[in-house]
């Protein structure tokens, strides 16, 4: 199993940001590259007030604040450089869908769409889209907003694949806000199916990738709902790959560079069921030679050594 992609996590609400420019950006895509990453997810595009790109839709009807250096444009220019895919990460409002405001979150992510497409769509990286809206069961109207924003994505643009990120309602789904690492109890395996049997069968049309979130069940239930996973996906004419949090959930300070061991026992596990792609969340903060936590270039290390030891 390889890590095959990465987030880019540039507008993020619980992790330190690392102040990059174009030229650490540039280095960084460059290690990427180096331990086989070819696809890079920009997780979300905005997050309440804060954007990626100069927005217009989002700087009138969010007050967004318009960034200094459009990201986006850089991002796509790094990937084409270095030969990489990029995937567009959709709107977080972080306030319409969340309580309820399925329509308007839909609404406005729809013009940001047509925003994005007109500005970036010639751009030779742009390969797919990433609908950033994350759940674990079937709530709300959540199959209505990704069966619409997948749909939607793919008419703009020509049928582009499109993404999701699901996490799984496990003992580890604890707020980032409390020191606690686990609750009593999570999501049996009955329940998950059943939850995501019906989100697919709503959304077979629309999204062409499922990487659900691996941190959140405890380390010996996880090949379970993997296999689950996996199987779901085939059924229902899905991709299944697995996102491989490089990131440590057991630890009461949120958060760190996970143990090589755990990350390399979860990535055996997704093998074991099957799943072909691994991405991860995410590269930059947790992985990387040149991150402001410095066990992740040690990590960094580990996985390049794990590699070579494995080509084939």
């Amino acid at each position: 199993m390889r890590i095959k992609g990465t987030f880019l996590d540039e507008i993020s609400h619980d992790i330190p940001h690392q102040n990059w420019g174009r030229n650490e950006w540039d280095k960084d895509f460059g290690s990427m590259k180096a331990v086989g990453i070819n696809t890079v997810i920009m997780i979300r595009c905005g997050y309440k007030r804060w954007i990626t790109f100069p927005s217009r839709v989002l700087s009138a009807e969010e007050s967004a604040h318009i960034p200094a250096e459009d990201l986006v444009k850089m991002f796509l220019e790094l990937s084409e450089k270095h030969g990489m895919a990029f995937y567009f990460g959709l709107y977080d409002s972080g306030k319409y869908w969340i309580n309820g405001d399925y329509e308007k979150e839909v609404e406005l992510n729809k013009r940001v769409i047509d925003e994005v497409w007109q500005l970036y769509g010639h751009m030779p990286a742009f390969k797919g889209w990433y609908l950033s809206q994350e759940c674990s069961r079937k709530t709300g109207q959540i199959i209505d907003l990704y069966a619409s924003l997948g749909r939607y994505c793919k008419e703009v643009s020509g049928g582009l694949p499109t993404m999701i990120s699901p996490y799984i309602d496990g003992i580890k789904n604890i707020s980032q806000y409390t020191s606690d690492t686990v609750r009593a109890t999570g999501v049996s395996l009955k329940k998950h199916e059943d939850d995501w049997s019906e989100i697919f069968e709503g959304i077979k049309d629309a999204v062409d990738i499922v990487a659900f979130q691996d941190g959140h069940v405890d380390i010996d239930e996880l090949t379970d709902f993997l296999k689950i996973n996996k199987a779901l996906a085939d059924k229902f004419g899905l991709e299944c790959w697995t996102n491989s949090e490089t990131f440590d959930r057991d630890m009461p300070i949120k958060f760190l560079p996970i143990k090589w061991e755990k990350l390399r026992l979860k990535l055996e596990m997704a093998e074991k069921a099957g799943i072909e792609n691994g991405i991860t969340f995410e590269f930059s903060h947790f992985m990387s030679p040149q991150s402001a936590y410095l066990q992740a270039g040690h990590l960094y290390n580990r996985y390049s050594e794990y590699i070579n030891d494995h080509k084939v």
